[in-house]
């Protein structure tokens, strides 16, 4: 049972009243952040970090005042750090300091009511700490240089109190709140790569502009290790390399998405764990592309997982997800034999046959009420596309790296091994996508479990198999970047890409990954790397109260 002022049940930590600031802005804010664990650090939380350090420094000597008191109350349910106290007029006043700007009613300087609600919970907890109550608490804006005075009173201490009871309530849920309806919020929070406000907003007025809140491009890079034998240590804060698999010198941790060991390679603890401390995944994969494992950051994940499960053991969800995913792949798939056939009368007649079929697999697909007719078209879709690909090679590609027919696990010829070890890399990166937003890989709506493959990973993958993969390899070869000799290792049972090969995948699809695409929906511009955690994080909106988003990219 909770107590009249909102206090915690016994098994429950308390809230921190820099949460409740978050509560105040945005209640969808506060449930990512604190209840679901999400964070992205970006520059205004570092410049924060550094106005508190410049606080500390400029301390002054004669005793009166004091900086980051740590205060809880087992009462309130709340725990927080005063930025700083100060005497004044023998009063002690409790201080808050933002970086930015006070708000203004006419000519008065005003606090936001999220500030206002912050440095209420402070003088509670100081007035629990003290033994008498406060008559004011300050908040200074230093972008005006203005510090703005906020009375302690009975009416800001019921506010915090229902704050706090509100905060509760959430952490209690394992449904997101909504967006907010004021989007100027959206615009400078650090979560809106998380939250997605516009997009949604999108979703609801054809009309609406979205501004892109999404990051364009990752800001970090994929350190592939490819050269068996290579060690990976740390030193400091960053990653070191010994051996010639990985890049020259050592490469600070805050530069690296994450790290990628192919075949035999080591990886030290102390390693692991400043990637682990720095949400940096790690990978495993075979020399083949094969992915073993992988490592991210498991915190807060419990309420997406859960909204995950519930989501996707309803058959009727798994149905409208898969066909919207399926008809997407056709489409690709389709879009593709005809630009890459374009211009050639002759290569578009001989593809025709296929054409037609995967445009009949497409018209059959909207109509399906079950999952196995819709495996059904989607095997005929992606018979008639590989049927297609043997006419999408330029007359200057060798015989030797043409495709014939598909073959995998081992793959039999040169085309195969490299378009394997591709997917290979896809399933990696997909993997990394999925656990970043914090969903079940092995939990699906699409694919079977008939494999170590986790479901989740296969379904996504499936809209970037042609873009990612497929056109760029094609694309290469037929500028003539491969060597059927030095790029492979050819025996009479199977074909499999040499290292010289697998730096040559691994560039390409590196390459791919960085180029940026104007997402048909959204209507801007995203790197193909973003492209897939957007996906990944518009298909969490199918079950989160925002569906209609996911898999709706489309190539022109």
């Amino acid at each position: 049972m909770d107590t009249p002022n909102g206090a915690l049940r016994e098994d429950e930590p308390p809230v921190r009243v820099e949460a409740l600031h978050a509560l105040v802005y945005c209640p969808r804010l506060f449930y990512v952040q604190e209840v679901e664990g999400i964070r992205v650090v970006d520059a205004s939380m570092y410049a924060g970090a550094t106005l508190h350090a410049e606080l500390e420094r400029d301390l002054p000597e004669d005793g009166s005042a004091w900086v980051s008191l740590d205060l809880g109350s087992e009462a309130l349910g709340i725990v927080g750090k005063v930025d700083c106290l100060k005497r004044r007029d023998g009063i002690l006043v409790p201080y808050e300091h933002k970086r930015g700007r006070h708000r203004q009613e006419g000519k008065l300087a005003m606090a936001w009511p999220s500030d206002i609600t912050q440095i209420g919970a402070y003088a509670m907890l100081l007035e629990e700490h003290l033994g008498h109550p406060l008559e004011e608490g300050r908040v200074r804006y230093h972008a005006t240089n203005t510090a703005v005075r906020v009375p302690i009173d009975d009416v800001l201490r019921s506010n915090v109190r229902a704050a706090i009871q509100q905060a509760n309530e959430l952490r209690r849920t394992t449904k997101r709140p909504p967006i907010t309806s004021e989007e100027g919020r959206c615009i400078r929070c650090s979560l809106a790569p998380v939250c997605l406000p516009e997009e949604v907003r999108q979703e609801h007025d054809p009309n609406w502009e979205p501004v892109r809140l999404f990051p364009l491009d990752l800001d970090r890079q994929t350190i592939h290790v490819v050269s068996n034998g290579t060690k990976v240590g740390r030193s400091g804060e960053a990653l070191s390399f010994h051996g010639d698999g990985g890049p020259a010198g050592d490469v600070p941790i805050r530069e690296v998405n994450d790290v990628v060991l192919h075949g035999f390679n080591q990886i030290t603890t102390q390693a692991i764990r400043l990637c682990a401390d720095n949400e940096v995944g790690v990978h495993w994969v075979t020399t083949t592309g094969r992915h073993i494992a992988g490592l991210a950051p498991a915190a807060g994940r419990v309420q997406r997982r859960l909204r995950q499960y519930s989501a996707l053991s309803d058959p009727a969800v798994c149905l409208q997800l898969a066909r919207r995913l399926v008809h997407a792949r056709a489409e690709g798939q389709l879009r593709y034999v005809l630009r890459a056939t374009r211009g050639d009368s002759e290569r578009r007649a001989k593809a025709m046959s296929a054409i037609q079929s995967i445009r009949f697999a497409l018209q059959n697909m909207a109509g399906v009420d079950n999952p196995d007719s819709l495996r059904g078209h989607e095997g005929t879709a992606a018979a008639s596309y590989f049927e297609a690909l043997r006419f999408c090679f330029s007359a200057d590609v060798p015989e030797p790296l043409r495709y014939v027919t598909r073959s995998r696990r081992p793959p039999r010829d040169r085309f195969n091994a490299a378009l394997s070890f591709g997917y290979g890399l896809l399933y990696q990166k997909v993997m990394s996508a999925i656990l970043t937003v914090g969903l079940e890989p092995a939990l699906g709506f699409y694919h079977m479990p008939r494999s170590a493959a986790h479901p989740l990973v296969l379904d996504l993958m499936e809209l970037f198999r042609v873009p990612l993969w497929d056109m760029p390899l094609i694309g290469s070869l037929n500028r003539g970047q491969w060597n059927p000799e030095t790029h492979f290792a050819v025996s009479p049972q199977a074909v499999w890409l040499s290292q010289a090969g697998r730096r040559q995948a691994i560039n390409l699809f590196e390459a791919r990954l960085r180029e940026t695409w104007r997402h048909p929906v959204t209507d801007y511009s995203l790197s193909y790397a973003r492209q897939i955690e957007l996906e990944t994080r518009l298909l969490e909106k199918e079950w989160t109260g925002e569906p209609g988003l996911f898999a709706r990219m489309r190539l022109r």
